[in-house]
């Protein structure tokens, strides 16, 4: 067996973490969710896809107005990703923080054609990370799937936690590479993985 890049990690307390916004939606009642494959290559459906930002509306009136998305939705979806070392969530690793996530979103938000631009910093356990580029994938995949196609994702290695930073981002950045990426059963298998825990929340 491989050595880990991390074998003892530090683990937040349950005080260190942003609290989570409890769902409206009745568990029973939410359209089935699909396979992995499905959910990360086809693009969704977003009144039926499992992970839309609807099941996150906090309000408890029947006012059909949409709320906008905001920091702690975004959060929310990503926080549950698994590490792909350890069978602990990228939030209790510290691998994502609420203050790292950063929406802009545009003044008019009835244009169509505006966009909102999402940007998470990933923090690695450690600076020699070899899964950096893994992780950063999942949670682009998952955010690109989850919220509407007017949102813009971009994901990064937060400046100074990893020794290969722009190699990393770079990679991230790059659409046909992630594309690639995608086509590769083993990286499927990993991310699969990682994002059990979001199914089951």
């Amino acid at each position: 067996m491989a050595a880990l890049d991390n074998a003892n990690p530090t683990i937040l307390s349950e005080s260190e973490l942003a609290t989570h916004r409890q769902r409206r939606r009745n568990r029973g009642d939410g359209p089935k969710k699909s396979g992995i494959r499905e959910l990360l290559m086809a693009k969704p459906s977003y009144s039926l896809d499992p992970f839309y930002l609807s099941d996150f509306s906090d309000t408890d009136s029947d006012d059909s107005s949409v709320e906008p998305i905001d920091e702690q939705e975004i959060y929310d979806l990503i926080a549950p990703i698994s590490d792909p070392e350890h069978p602990l969530s990228l939030e209790s690793l510290g691998v994502v923080k609420l203050q790292d996530v950063h929406l802009v979103s545009p003044p008019d938000l009835t244009n169509p054609a505006a966009l909102s631009r999402v940007l998470v910093e990933l923090t690695p356990t450690v600076t020699h990370c070899s899964l950096a580029t893994v992780i950063g994938l999942g949670v682009r995949v998952r955010l690109e799937q989850a919220l509407p196609p007017s949102y813009r994702v971009e994901v990064k290695i937060k400046e100074g936690t990893h020794s290969q930073a722009d190699e990393v981002n770079k990679q991230l950045a790059d659409k046909e590479r992630v594309a690639a990426a995608l086509e590769n059963d083993n990286l499927m298998g990993i991310l699969k993985k990682m994002m059990k825990p979001c199914m089951e929340t």
